[in-house]
């Protein structure tokens, strides 16, 4: 009977740690393909406005995720007139990459506006300093999103009254030509349009 209970404690630690491993093999395998287990390389990148980006979110170039947002911060003094700091944690693999490019902004992506940051090519900014914090794009705020369209439907009404009045002073200069010219015609015919009197 002793020996039973002795296989039955055998058994159940060794299933105890036939589970522990899996679950541990199962994190890793998570946290690999997250990116979690690959070298990365950090890059400060400076935000007046993040719009709701958070830690964790993820970095793009191209459309390929080469890292995510490692921390989000306040300056103590502002930089370049910046005063949210954003570290990137970028994977190593992708340096390259990111050397060719020179502009960061913050994107929305889906219809629950999950937000990411991205990271382009941009042939009228020069290429990254990486010595330096990176001077980052604020997203495009709501609000200024709201403004901008009001005050181009706006724009639109007042353009489409000037057509409007356009059109119906084309409209009768057309009836008076049109009265002009009948009114020759008829001249015309009758025979009398030199006729003075």
């Amino acid at each position: 009977m002793e020996d039973y209970g002795a296989i039955k404690r055998f058994f159940a630690g060794l299933f105890f740690i036939i589970g522990i491993g899996l679950i541990g093999g199962f994190i890793f395998l998570i946290g690999f393909d997250r990116g979690l287990t690959q070298p990365k390389f950090q890059k400060i990148v400076l935000f007046n406005e993040v719009g709701g980006l958070i830690e964790g979110a993820p970095i793009r170039i191209s459309g390929v995720n080469v890292g995510v947002v490692g921390n989000i911060d306040f300056l103590n003094e502002p930089i370049e007139g910046r005063r949210l700091k954003v570290t990137l944690d970028i994977f190593k693999k992708y340096e390259f990459q990111f050397r060719q490019c020179s502009r960061v902004s913050i994107r929305t992506e889906g219809v629950l506006g999950q937000k990411f940051i991205e990271i382009s090519e941009d042939h009228t900014h020069k290429m990254f300093d990486v010595t330096k914090p990176i001077v980052g794009e604020d997203p495009l705020d709501v609000e200024d999103m709201a403004a901008v369209i009001t005050r181009t439907a706006i724009s639109i009404q007042k353009t489409s009254e000037d057509v409007n009045n356009v059109l119906t002073e084309w409209k009768y200069i057309s009836r008076k030509t049109k009265r002009l010219l009948n009114r020759v015609e008829y001249k015309l015919v009758e025979g009398d349009l030199f006729k003075i009197f």
